[in-house]
């Protein structure tokens, strides 16, 4: 079988994981709108040397992982690094056959979100298309070579990803093709209507993000390397989701409103101003900051059903897989809080800080001990004037609850070879992506 699992490289066995996603494209976790990727800014002086030293090795991971491979199979993990500088090195990282079963989950979303995202496709074509997708999974030959959108080549080429994805196993397939038909059927129904009220924003992205939550915890389940609850709990997956969808939605709030794109919720924001474009006007900025904690407010309300969900992973690959993407999420959402910056520019986080958060963040404990830290850091924050103060301190209260780690820790701490080989690995993969990112967007600039 295509997917079967490749080589058990020990450096690639226990590696790491926004999302952050993350993402960008689509943007959601592996797929919708916004992955959570963190945006970071500065310098990591400490990480540099150890990417540097360990780069060969980690090429080395990487053929010897593709020798195995047939050639459409090599051609999809092409296309995943092509779309995603942050989800490609983290799902490469998985063990077994579930590294390629979420490889092609993501690239199938990734082209279901090019689709949405196409302007240049009248919405008489489009929604068929979207309700229609998940059919394209079992048509040899379906593609489609109009589209405008930089990802355009998961469309044009997607006979390849079909192939691969009915060289998957059963269970596999079953999961992305339902996960596909229902988020083209929501894709579809906010193409015509604004986010409104919040049931709605929760609706929004459990359409773009908490279903790719609940289809990559299927995905685990099937594999075996966790238990069948976790892919039974589809409300605990939910909420990782619709964690990393809002809080990247709340830090781009510039971005698309420049764009003409709206995200926030109009119960939320009619609140304070009579349009959502007017929160940037510099004459609004407290009542900006109102609806800004408001919304983050809202968002931390997730984070108990977070450390829920990650205290039931056993496979250390499918934790930080799951976990990094969790703790950049926080810490944007940290940097957003009560800050005017998010209606000004873009709100970063340093490389240092991301880098060493992917480090950190490897069992429940630290993660915990993350979480907390990051909501006391919101609490100190909290105006006395702020009108979602009361709120706030509650959610805070109930997080701070909840990060204290209970009982002997799930994992180890005894640094062995492997592990510190994978946590080295992780140092260079990540100062790769970081530095990628920050040069990506220098060229960006300077393309202008």
């Amino acid at each position: 079988m295509a997917a079967a699992a490749c080589c058990k490289c020990p450096v690639s066995l226990a590696a790491f994981k926004r999302s952050l996603s993350v993402a960008a494209g689509p943007r959601s976790l592996l797929s919708g709108r916004r992955p959570c990727v963190a945006r970071p800014s500065g310098g990591a002086r400490t990480t540099a040397a150890t990417a540097a030293g360990f780069d060969r090795s980690t090429a080395s991971c990487c053929v010897s992982c593709q020798e195995s491979m047939s050639h459409s199979l090599r051609t999809c993990y092409v296309y995943l690094n092509q779309t995603s500088r942050s989800f490609a090195a983290v799902i490469q990282a998985l063990d077994g056959e579930l590294r390629h079963a979420v490889c092609i989950f993501y690239l199938v979303l990734r082209a279901l979100d090019t689709v949405e995202d196409d302007m240049s496709i009248p919405l008489d074509r489009k929604v068929p298309m979207l309700h229609q997708f998940h059919t394209y999974l079992y048509q040899d030959a379906w593609s489609f070579g109009e589209s405008r959108e930089k990802d355009r080549q998961v469309l044009e080429d997607f006979p390849t990803i079909s192939l691969e994805f009915r060289n998957l196993a059963q269970e596999y397939r079953e999961v992305i093709t339902d996960i596909c038909r229902r988020m083209g059927v929501g894709m579809a129904e906010f193409l015509e209507k604004k986010v409104g009220s919040m049931k709605e924003w929760d609706k929004y992205c459990h359409y773009v993000a908490g279903l790719v939550g609940v289809g990559l915890s299927r995905l685990f389940s099937a594999s075996r390397l966790e238990d069948p609850e976790v892919g039974w709990d589809a409300d605990l997956a939910n909420s990782m989701g619709l964690f990393l969808q809002k809080t990247n939605i709340i830090r781009d709030y510039l971005e698309d409103t420049k764009e003409g794109r709206a995200f926030w919720p109009q119960e939320a924001w009619s609140q304070f101003a009579g349009r959502l474009e007017d929160l940037a006007q510099p004459e609004k900025l407290e009542s900006a900051l109102s609806c800004l904690n408001l919304l983050v407010t809202d968002t931390l309300r997730h984070v108990p059903d977070v450390i829920a969900y990650l205290a039931r992973l056993r496979n250390q690959s499918v934790f930080n897989f799951c976990a990094i993407p969790q703790v950049m999420a926080i810490a944007t959402l940290c940097s957003c809080y009560n800050n005017p910056l998010v209606f000004q520019g873009v709100v970063k986080i340093r490389k240092g800080q991301a880098v060493t958060l992917m480090m950190e963040a490897t069992n429940l404990p630290a993660v915990q001990n993350i979480i907390g830290r990051y909501g006391q850091e919101i609490a100190r924050k909290v105006s006395p004037g702020d009108p979602s103060r009361a709120e706030t301190l509650r959610v805070l209260a109930l997080i701070r609850e909840k990060s204290r780690p209970s009982g002997p820790p799930v994992r180890s701490h005894h640094l062995s070879p492997v592990y510190l080989s994978a946590a080295m690995l992780l140092a260079a993969v990540s100062w790769q992506y970081l530095s990628a990112t920050a040069a990506q967007g220098a060229a960006d600039v300077q393309g202008r």
